[in-house]
């Protein structure tokens, strides 16, 4: 692993929890518990890597319809996670994405009291995303847009790429360069479907509470070893690293 090029910006969908703990005979909750355990030895990983950005997707708005009382658990962990001493420790502030309208309000407002106190820690960017979708940001975002191009504010005919992107709920943060997903699953599960447009794609079975720092590395060595072109062509790199 070449730490020159270690990812600014890591985005992970954090799923197989459910089906460890199954498989182990426990109850899909304890997989849950497991998987903030996880969460905090990758984020001290990618902190003490140089990753700048690390977003990962919690509960999107379709785990609303999972039966009730896993909600209110996956709710109840969501509280009981939120411990200072993993930013504190790290130097890390924490970002919240997603619909905060539907979010318990007492989660909300420990998640925002965390957002408040970590502001002016600077090392890393956690963002979690919290009943979040993909789709749910962009159609938010379009409402934005439209509501200042018909108070006068904004000229249609200028509204561009990045326009979107500004009005996005991340738009806080640059684009992934990595988003790895645990599990065995290949697909994206409407988890930043804008900013992942030239994002490296990484998938493994491992579960998320089996994933540890080696399962990272390997992840990091992956995308180290793609190139990224951005629609131009191999010589057109190389001849750009040579300057």
């Amino acid at each position: 692993m070449d730490l020159n090029r270690i990812p600014q910006h890591i985005a992970v969908i954090m799923d197989g929890n459910g089906r460890w703990a199954t498989e182990q005979g426990k109850i899909r909750t304890e997989g849950h518990v497991a998987g903030v355990e996880t969460v905090r030895k990758i984020t001290a990983e990618c902190v003490r890597l140089g990753v700048k950005y690390l977003t990962l997707y919690a509960f999107s708005t379709e785990n609303w319809n999972r039966p009730p009382a896993e909600v209110a658990a996956l709710m109840k962990l969501v509280l009981t996670s939120l411990r200072r001493d993993l930013f504190d420790e790290n130097n890390v502030r924490m970002r919240l994405i997603g619909d905060r309208k539907r979010l318990p309000e007492d989660v909300l407002r420990a998640m925002e009291e965390l957002e408040e106190e970590t502001a002016s820690y600077s090392r890393m960017t956690v963002t979690i995303a919290l009943s979040y979708s993909s789709r749910w940001e962009i159609t938010d975002a379009v409402k934005k847009i439209a509501r200042e191009a018909a108070e006068g504010k904004l000229n249609p005919d200028d509204i561009c790429e990045d326009t979107v992107s500004s009005h996005l709920d991340s738009a806080f943060q640059p684009d992934p360069d990595l988003l790895i997903r645990t599990g065995g699953e290949k697909r994206i599960s409407n988890y930043l479907l804008w900013q992942i447009a030239y994002s490296e794609l990484y998938f493994t079975p491992v579960y998320w509470p089996d994933f540890d720092e080696e399962q990272l590395h390997k992840a990091i060595e992956d995308f180290q070893s793609k190139q990224r072109r951005y629609g131009k062509t191999e010589a057109q790199i190389e001849e750009e690293e040579k300057k």
